[in-house]
């Protein structure tokens, strides 16, 4: 019988224009329990009794979310109404379970929480600042109780909670998230508050370089559009400003030099500097410059060296006796694609099939020179990985793609691992280990023991199969195994093989006699099982061990 929780719900309905108005209180109770629980409620000391109180019902209400419920109905209030209410629940004193109780105070200033933030719902801040974020109860009768939560990572370590008020000390990006406030008093529904809070970063700037697009162009050529892009992963993205610099100079829209803010064409956040008709005096350095302005994170800067010889399309292929890649389960397996180009663009590996991601949980890992490094790999991994040429940090033309295929190896998957066998004595028993899967597939040995000594002298079958055939008698009774070996492990089936029959389940209708007979003598009825009773030796016999009790 858990605590039970009480919440308090106000309805206002206008009658007859405005010439008065109904008030009416709604107090739930909810308690979970087993069995299920008796509802009492209270005024003040005095049990309420629906039959006696025409201003009052009480009720189950035909949808609850969780537990058992019932409601109080307090009706258009009356000034009697205003008092203490409680709800006693009970079950009765089963297993001793005493009851409980929860009480309301129910007065004319009894209202729900209201909330106000001192924050606007958005907040960007530098890292390294402390935040304070205020939320001011406005409203709400009970006090209301504030706490604070994030979404969707749980709250920061480096915070100090009180009364409502949340401080971040030196915050940093992984502090960003929203921020929720909410108040209860359980009066009416809970006030709730959200602060998006963005701590500034900035990362990872990349460039593209694309050539004249009408024209299905893979190089620079004069006389021909030349559009170079810049791109950085920022918070907040749109509150990045870009420079572009030519030969460290800054440039300025012209009739041959377009400086897009916003490039639509592009990914969102992406400056774009387009070079009309491009001239001989259109070869130079370019830069970009991202930066936040005003701010003290740092901006980053790449350079882009634009010739006819310092561009060229890149070259994807795979290195000889490096289509496929051998490894052992636990061990280590490098993919290679190797790249050249000017500038080499990054090498991009995911899985051939779509629906599978990267060892890493990601869908895709980029790598700086081509080799994908994969340490603990499984069985799982393996398959067909694709390396393609990605389109950002050199030429933005169709990527080149190939194709590795990696191969794990891994010792023998058997069935059984374990098996219990009973046989009667001079029977035949057959032991079968199956070979469920292995790679290689090839078997390589097949070695059958019994307690631990090599049985050499007896017939096996093919080592595709294993299979082991005897007769049991009292002397070959023990522990079997069959190991089986590849070349990479070696697994094993164990067997424990004996005559032994299985112990008896006894089992009672009831504790009680079924007769009782003159005197103190009482009848019972007995009852036993016992598995697989044809496999091995039959109970025939029983002994029954009476103890005598104290009384």
């Amino acid at each position: 019988l858990d605590k039970p929780v009480l919440t308090v719900h106000q309805t206002i309905s206008d009658v007859r224009g405005s010439y008065y108005q109904e008030k009416t209180v709604f107090l739930r109770c909810t308690v979970n329990s087993n069995p299920p629980a008796r509802f009492i409620w209270k005024r003040g000391t005095t049990p309420i009794e629906q039959s006696k109180d025409t201003g009052v019902d009480i009720y189950e209400p035909l949808y609850t979310q969780q537990g058992e419920t019932k409601v109080l109905k307090l009706k258009n209030l009356r000034p009697k109404d205003f008092a203490n209410y409680t709800c006693q629940v009970s079950v009765r004193n089963v297993c001793d379970i005493p009851d409980n109780s929860v009480t309301f105070q129910l007065t004319n200033a009894t209202t729900p929480p209201a909330l106000r933030l001192s924050v606007n719902e958005t907040l960007v801040v530098d890292p390294g600042k402390d935040v304070t974020l205020w939320c001011e109860v406005t409203a709400g009768f009970p006090k209301p109780t504030v706490t604070w939560s994030r979404y969707p990572n749980p709250l920061p370590r480096n915070l100090w909670e009180n009364d409502g008020t949340l401080t971040l000390r030196s915050v940093t990006p992984t502090d960003s998230g929203f921020y929720n406030c909410t108040a209860v008093n359980n009066v009416g529904n809970p006030a709730k508050r959200n602060v998006n809070l963005i701590v500034r970063s900035m990362s990872n700037l990349t460039f593209q370089i694309t050539p004249d697009s009408n024209k299905d162009s893979e190089s620079i050529q004069m006389g021909r559009d030349l559009k170079l892009s810049c791109h950085v992963d920022a918070q907040p993205q749109d509150k990045v400003n870009y420079t572009w610099y030519k030969n460290a100079a800054p440039i300025y829209n012209s009739d041959s030099l377009i400086v897009l803010r916003s490039d639509p064409d592009m990914a969102p956040g992406t400056s774009s500097l387009e070079i009309v008709d491009m001239k001989f005096r259109d070869l130079a350095t370019y830069s970009c410059v991202a930066n936040f302005p005003g701010s003290i994170v740092p901006e980053l800067r790449v350079d882009v060296n634009i010739t006819q010889s310092s561009v060229t399309p890149p070259i994807l292929t795979v290195p000889a006796r490096g289509q496929v890649v051998n490894a052992w389960e636990g061990g280590i397996a490098e993919l290679v694609c190797l790249v050249d180009g000017k500038p080499r663009p990054p090498v991009l590996w995911s899985r051939a099939d779509k629906d599978l991601a990267m060892p890493t949980g990601e869908w895709a890992v980029e790598t700086r020179d081509g080799r994908l490094r994969l340490t603990g790999v499984t069985r799982d991994q393996m398959g067909a990985y694709r390396c393609q040429t990605a389109t950002y940090n050199g030429l933005n033309i169709k990527p080149r793609q190939a194709q590795v295929q990696l191969n794990v190896h891994f010792a023998p998957v058997l069935d059984p691992v374990f098996q219990d066998v009973r046989s009667p004595n001079y029977q035949l028993v057959t032991l079968r280990c199956v070979i469920q899967k292995s790679n290689p597939a090839r078997i390589a040995s097949v070695i059958w023991v019994r307690n631990g000594e090599p049985l050499s002298s007896l017939t096996m079958d093919p080592p595709e199969n294993p299979q082991l055939k005897f007769k049991l008698d009292p002397g070959n009774n023990g522990t079997y195994e069959c190991r089986v070996g590849n070349g990479v492990g070696t697994s094993t089936c164990t067997f424990n093989v004996s005559s032994r029959p299985y112990n008896a389940e006894f089992y009672y209708d009831t504790p009680n006699p079924i007769r009782i007979l003159k005197g103190n003598n009482y009848s019972y009825h007995l009852q036993w099982t016992q598995r697989e009773p044809q496999a091995t030796d039959r109970i025939i016999g029983y002994w029954v061990n009476v103890r005598m009790g104290q009384d």
